[in-house]
């Protein structure tokens, strides 16, 4: 079995970007939210908040690598109607990744598993290449989740 591996390690050279926005069409977001994994943002998220005067808003949320900020910070100022953001260093703790192939009647499928001290504690199939053969092939999205997950966890036990 062949495996890509990057080990487990804490990332304390990460910041996480904020800015409130209360007055912009919501249907930007995944806009948005594209062209800052484009600039090089690690995890992107919106969350709904209330702000002054009672006014419904959302809170775009980026973390990303420092040599990213400036990147980011064109990204934000340029396409969201936010007039300031903040940031604050985040400490990231990541798993061990390992990524493989698993047959299915669909074709090869990618899964990725997450290791803490050599033992497997997470894995998910790669939902792109999972979305993609659900609608080549006019088959549920769960019944192709399902076939991987369980080709990956009948791989394991080889």
């Amino acid at each position: 079995m062949s495996f890509s591996h990057a080990d487990e390690h804490l990332d304390d050279n990460m910041l996480l970007v904020q800015a409130n926005i209360d007055d912009m069409n919501p249907e930007w977001c995944s806009y948005t939210a594209d062209l800052l994994f484009a600039a090089g943002a690690n995890d992107v998220y919106w969350i709904p908040i209330l702000m002054k005067k009672g006014r419904p808003g959302l809170m775009l949320n980026v973390l990303i690598d420092q040599d990213k900020l400036a990147a980011v910070e064109e990204v934000i100022f340029r396409e969201t109607t936010t007039l300031g953001i903040r940031y604050m260093k985040a400490v990231c703790h990541r798993l061990g990744r390992r990524s493989t192939k698993v047959p299915t009647p669909w074709g090869d499928i990618s899964v990725k598993a997450g290791y803490r001290d050599g033992e497997m504690v997470q894995y998910s199939p790669e939902f792109s290449e999972c979305e993609e053969a659900a609608r080549r092939h006019g088959v549920p999205l769960k019944k192709v989740y399902d076939e991987v997950r369980k080709a990956f966890m009948e791989k394991q036990e080889e």
